[in-house]
């Protein structure tokens, strides 16, 4: 018995179509863990003293330069928040606020301060990059306070090294921190 081609073609698309569903459901099942795991990443009720550990928070579309790397993000490690800012930019992503929310619970719950610094990359001018890092820090200060931290608490310092460890996206970033009074 001889098959025809358009049996041959139908057994190919059947075959190319059931290898598409694998891919699809394999890639789902990929994306759905790492949803999950992001949604649970930072527990509810993060502790007084300081902010829930490993957390991260991805800015909306719009935050990303040109080349599509540049992301501007909020990440909580242990009792350091670092906000991540886009390259040549002072704004905050408006998904910092349940970062900011948790300093200004521990600052209110405490008898601690908070310190904020800014760091720059080594790429272009350095006199405006420093003025930048000032200006991310200021808005962080800025928002802390609009949150509700009382201003009196907030003190910006200028890191010693300023500049980050050679990632440009790295440097790019506001570190808060909350200290002893």
């Amino acid at each position: 018995m001889a098959f025809s081609t358009s049996d041959d073609d139908s057994q190919q698309r059947f075959a190319l179509g059931f290898l598409f569903a694998i891919i699809a459901l394999v890639v789902s099942a990929v994306v759905g863990t790492v949803v999950v795991q992001r949604g649970i990443a930072r527990p509810a009720a993060a502790p007084a003293t300081a902010p829930a550990p490993a957390a991260e928070v991805v800015a909306p579309a719009g935050t990303l330069d040109i080349a599509g790397n540049d992301v501007a993000r909020v990440v909580v490690d242990g009792s350091v928040v670092k906000f991540y800012f886009a390259s040549g930019r002072a704004d905050l992503t408006p998904d910092a606020a349940p970062a900011l929310a948790d300093v200004v619970r521990a600052v209110k719950e405490s008898d601690r301060r908070v310190v904020v610094s800014g760091f720059h990359d080594a790429t272009g001018d350095a006199a405006a990059n420093a003025e930048l890092a000032k200006q991310r820090a200021q808005a962080v200060r800025d928002a802390l306070v609009a949150a509700g931290a009382p201003e009196d608490r907030i003190e910006l310092r200028k890191p010693e090294l300023t500049q980050g460890d050679g990632n440009a996206a790295e440097a790019r970033r506001v570190e808060v921190t909350l200290a002893a009074q």
